[in-house]
């Protein structure tokens, strides 16, 4: 008899995602349904605005991404208009993106993945001594003395003597799929303090060329921020040089910390290297322009697609194809004119609410019918996984020789072959193997724009197209930005002036869609199936392979009512329901 495991909500994500599984009676996963749970509306909130604007809105999809939707909303503007911006623009906005990654994928790692890894309850156990020796053994950080983990050991243990774990509520600690020696563990838990700290030191270059964070400033046609040597409110030599030292600590912790942690953690959980692939298929739209847009050849994260694992042969996809690229609805609370077979390119898609099923809370998901507020994007009608996996497959892929160094040396030092890329740990490796690549291009966006300046090439706003009496009357546009979650899209139609439609197709849409109208699962769905269970009311192995994407709901799901109705309140804790 099958077995329905129901997780809501996820923790440690950003937004609320419910997940439904099915077990056999080895206590195997055989099916796996994804639901987002709140309603979306930004694109319906952004039409008849102006679209000069849009960004402001749409960067409010979402807290923990911030930057990705705005620069993906001024790109699709731009396009739409034929802006191009100033080259020293470009450069900046590769550093505001470079710096995106790098924060984003070290505070995955560690406040949001690593505990389905490291037990902390374990580390009371540690001696602080071997935990030193590991930690000298494997990099040159400072923060290394028996006695600085002893301390930390302390401070753990106040907290759990106390019975209020705080920000390590949520997990379960002394579960038997936990496989790290105390000693690791404690390792691990004072970066994780540690990570807790360093992300105030790396938030600077969004601060000064973007005035705060998270939600930067923006404009179409370039960056907000001049460049002046001389001037106190732009870009000048002492906040260059604070940008320079904010780099210089986010590199440091990534080479002495973050990689030396994944390498250390990784081999304990080689099993993992055989679980949690799912479809097979990727998708990246392509980042970090040398120059002009358009130029794909010039990106240094390809625009790409894989299907089948088939690295040897990348397909350049465009994402104007309207036969290609379409979202589907047949298990999603929405409606189509056309009907729930119909799939949609988003420059004509519709967002219309049709919710028909049980009001939650609901006991189960009606999977045969509508089951999740995420539509269910598809290319040429299959499903695809997008985020670091798939960009580092396609840079390995095009022959990017950092990216085939590390890959292969990552997999060499674990001992795995090629095909363990396509797993939850191939997945979280990646997400290192990437922030590595990126981090060492921060120093090199760094010295173009230092060498844009001392050459005198200081604009960073075109202006030429700004008014919208310069604007044809009906014009369409295309935004992307591999977000540090995976391919993120924005599609606006402008008529008149004015945003007429505007669709949002997001990483996580990709990866936790529901089925669609040929009852293809997404890749969340497909990834769960053939995972086994140590013990199913404690589904630590469904957290790992989930946590593995990162998923962000909210931009999934654009929680925002236009009329500015609350949607309702979920709880913070796990909601574990077994039923036969």
């Amino acid at each position: 008899m099958s077995q329905r495991i129901v997780v809501d909500p996820i923790t440690r994500i950003e937004g609320h995602l419910r997940m439904e599984v099915e077990l056999d009676e080895t206590q195997t996963i055989t099916k796996a349904y994804s639901s987002g749970t709140m309603v979306r509306g930004i694109e319906i909130i952004l039409k008849g605005r102006d679209p000069r604007e849009a960004w402001a809105f749409a960067q409010r999809a979402c807290g923990v991404c911030t930057t990705v939707h705005a620069i993906a909303s001024i790109r699709a503007v731009e396009d739409a208009l034929g802006i191009r911006i100033p080259k020293a623009a470009n450069i900046i906005r590769n550093m505001i993106i470079a710096q995106q990654y790098v924060h984003d994928h070290v505070m995955h790692f560690y406040h949001l993945h690593a505990l389905d890894f490291v037990d902390v309850v374990s580390a009371l156990a540690a001696d602080p001594k071997k935990t030193a020796d590991i930690q000298q053994s494997i990099s040159t950080w400072p923060l290394s003395s028996a006695p600085y983990f002893a301390d930390v050991q302390k401070k753990v243990k106040v907290i759990v003597d106390s019975g209020q774990l705080s920000l390590f509520t949520n997990a379960y600690w002394g579960h038997p799929a936990y496989k790290l020696p105390p000693e690791v563990n404690l390792l691990a838990v004072a970066h994780y303090l540690e990570a807790l700290d360093w992300q105030s030191q790396v938030t600077k270059i969004h601060t000064i060329f973007g005035g705060k964070n998270p939600h930067p400033n923006f404009v179409v046609g370039g960056v907000p921020l001049p460049i002046d040597m001389d001037g106190d409110q732009s870009l000048n030599a002492e906040k260059l040089s604070v940008i320079a030292d904010s780099i210089r600590k986010m590199n440091d912790f990534v080479d002495q910390v973050y990689i030396p942690d994944l390498l250390a953690v990784a081999p304990f959980y080689l099993d993992y290297a055989a679980v949690g692939e799912g479809l097979g298929n990727f998708l990246t739209w392509g980042e970090f322009p040398a120059g002009d847009i358009n130029d794909t050849s010039k990106y240094l994260v390809p625009r790409a697609l894989i299907l089948n694992r088939d690295v040897k042969n990348v397909i350049v996809p465009d994402p104007r194809d309207f036969e290609k690229m379409k979202e589907f609805i047949a298990h999603s609370w929405y409606s189509y004119a056309r009907g729930d077979k119909a799939g949609l390119a988003p420059w004509n898609g519709e967002t219309s609410f049709n919710f028909t099923g049980p009001q939650p809370p609901f006991e189960q998901l009606n999977v045969e019918g509508k089951y999740s507020w995420l539509k269910a994007p598809r290319w040429n009608e299959t499903p695809m996984e997008v985020g670091p996996l798939a960009r580092v497959l396609a840079m390995y892929a095009v022959g990017h020789p950092q990216t085939v160094a590390l890959v292969n040396a990552v997999l060499d030092k674990l001992k795995a072959p090629v095909s363990a890329l396509f797993s939850t740990l191939g997945r979280t490796a990646a997400r290192g193997i990437e922030t590595k690549v990126i981090s060492d291009m921060l120093p090199v966006y760094f010295d173009e724009l230092t060498s844009e300046i001392k050459a005198g090439r200081t604009e960073t706003f075109n202006g030429e197209k700004w008014e919208p009496s310069t604007w044809p009357h009906q014009t369409r546009g295309f935004g992307f930005i591999e977000a540090p979650r995976g391919a993120l899209g924005h599609w606006v139609v402008i008529v008149g002036g004015k945003i007429k439609n505007y669709q949002m197709v997001v990483p996580t849409t990709w990866n936790a869609s529901p089925r669609d109208h040929k009852d293809q699962p997404g890749a969340y769905e497909a990834a769960l199936v053939g995972t086994r269970m140590a013990r199913p009311d404690q589904p630590l192995e469904i957290l790992r392979t989930i946590h593995s994407f990162d998923p962000c709901m909210a931009c999934a799901i654009h929680m925002i009512d236009a009329q500015g109705r609350s949607l309702g309140e979920v709880g913070t804790g796990f909601n574990v329901i077994c039923r036969s």
